[in-house]
């Protein structure tokens, strides 16, 4: 782990990243309950500008159509003054526009789990349209092409598997310190 240039003596960005399913809304929401500070969820960020969710604007634009908002979602993210935290959706780090963004951003914390975890954890939410099909086939190709590209841009890497969100909360925190 890499110290953040930008973090001493400042108020934090903190960014969520990670597959869907690893603990990026649930731990964003502690985190600003915890520091007060606002979160910024992707996907509310995209249907509050579009008045769509991710689902909707698949279906009405295609996959290019949901990768173009969900990064124009995390550049609003990013807009916000700090302190804050972030919410990425998991695809935008795809894009090398995004990740040049995302390691300016400020604190960029990797929130990682097994396949196992994220299918079990991801597939309980409705608004998944990724994983209709085979979800572990689907999330198991998503993450092999994704976990080097979040590598690349973290901070702060965390293994949700079997850690409490407390637990994760805590090594962000003890980070930000």
């Amino acid at each position: 782990m890499r110290a953040h240039p930008g973090l001493a003596g400042k108020d934090p960005r903190i960014v969520l990243l990670g597959m869907m399913g690893s603990g990026k809304s649930t731990i964003g929401r502690l985190l600003a309950e915890t520091t007060g500070w606002p979160y910024l969820d992707n996907d509310e960020l995209l249907a509050s500008s579009l008045g769509m969710s991710a689902r909707q604007v698949l279906a009405a634009t295609g996959e290019a159509g949901l990768r173009a908002a969900e990064s124009e979602a995390l550049r609003l993210g990013l807009e916000c003054a700090p302190p804050c935290i972030v919410g990425a959706a998991a695809g935008t780090i795809l894009d090398e526009a995004n990740r040049r963004a995302l390691r300016k951003a400020g604190l960029v914390v990797w929130l990682r789990a097994s396949v196992a975890t994220l299918s079990r954890r991801a597939v309980r939410a409705a608004d998944r349209p990724w994983l209709d099909e085979d979800p572990e086939a689907w999330l198991r190709r998503a993450a092999d092409e994704r976990n080097p590209l979040y590598a690349e841009v973290a901070n702060l890497i965390v293994d949700t598997d079997e850690i409490t969100p407390d637990q994760v909360i805590t090594r962000i925190l003890a980070r930000v310190a």
